[in-house]
């Protein structure tokens, strides 16, 4: 059985778990071991000799904080591009991370690691390399993309072939123009290497939506701009002008920031 659980997602930390039943893996590590301990250990499942590896997106804080402790103490090997690599060993934020765990991806050149097969995406955003995952198995089809900055072809493809898929939904448009953030940050935050809004989501949700995708999942939400019944609301209405029933077509959650969701059991049937 293949199951997935966001251990957190949001601006303050990002780590999502993934697994084929007997092995397993971690995207990004932007909160403390010990949260992610605790997450898994309220599921009975473990770190060590469980989690086969990290994938991490990008070198921002909030994805990449304890990827030299997942390295350091436990061993576990991080896949990440040469120039996220880079990245991690020039960010303040993060213990060093030793070279024996450092494993060197490339764009849109797929590799196995926990019983999946991996293929990393390039995704724009205002970091070092961004990059998403599209992750198979037999009859599975997982795709995830976070902090996104605007929606290209690279990101349609991967995303459509998911038939269960997370994607960023960070902003409310009204909430960012009327909220606290000086102008130079909104402007960033909506920017085309910024984040994606909860329009520009359901947008695009719409577009890429086939019966084959079973379960969505809206991703680092802004604690300051979105509000998860809202952003849920919004795309919910979008797709449903678009003749998509949620909940009937497909299965929409919003992730929290700084708590676990539930673990969830993937059918790829």
């Amino acid at each position: 059985m293949i199951k997935f659980m966001s251990i957190a997602s949001g601006s303050s930390g990002n780590c999502y778990y993934l697994s084929n039943g007997n092995q397993a893996l971690l995207i990004d590590a932007g909160i403390p071991l010990r949260s992610i301990s605790k997450a898994l250990k309220d599921q009975l499942l473990s770190v060590e000799g469980h989690v086969m590896g990290v994938l991490v997106t990008h070198d921002h804080a909030d994805h990449i904080r304890t990827v030299g402790s997942l390295g350091d103490k436990l061993n576990l090997p991080v896949f990440a591009t040469e120039k996220v690599l880079n990245g991690i060993d020039c960010s303040r934020y993060v213990d060093s991370l030793p070279m024996a765990s450092r494993r060197m991806i490339v764009p849109e050149q797929t590799f196995a690691l926990a019983g999946f097969d991996i293929t990393p995406f390039p995704i724009p955003h205002d970091a070092t390399e961004n990059v998403g995952y599209h992750i198979t198995a037999p009859s599975f089809s997982f795709t995830l993309c976070t902090d996104v900055g605007h929606i290209t072809d690279t990101i349609s493809h991967y995303a459509s072939k998911a038939e269960y898929l997370v994607i960023e939904a960070n902003y409310d448009c009204e909430m960012l123009l009327s909220g606290p953030y000086p102008p130079f940050l909104k402007e960033r935050v909506s920017g085309p290497l910024g984040h994606l809004s909860n329009q520009e989501t359901g947008d695009f949700l719409a577009r890429i939506f086939r019966p084959e995708m079973k379960h969505v999942w809206l991703c680092h939400l802004s604690k300051d701009n979105n509000h998860p019944e809202l952003c849920w609301k919004s795309i919910e209405y979008r797709l449903f002008n678009e003749g998509i029933r949620v909940g009937k077509d497909l299965d929409l959650t919003v992730l929290k920031r700084s708590s676990p969701s539930e673990l969830y059991t993937l059918s790829g049937d």
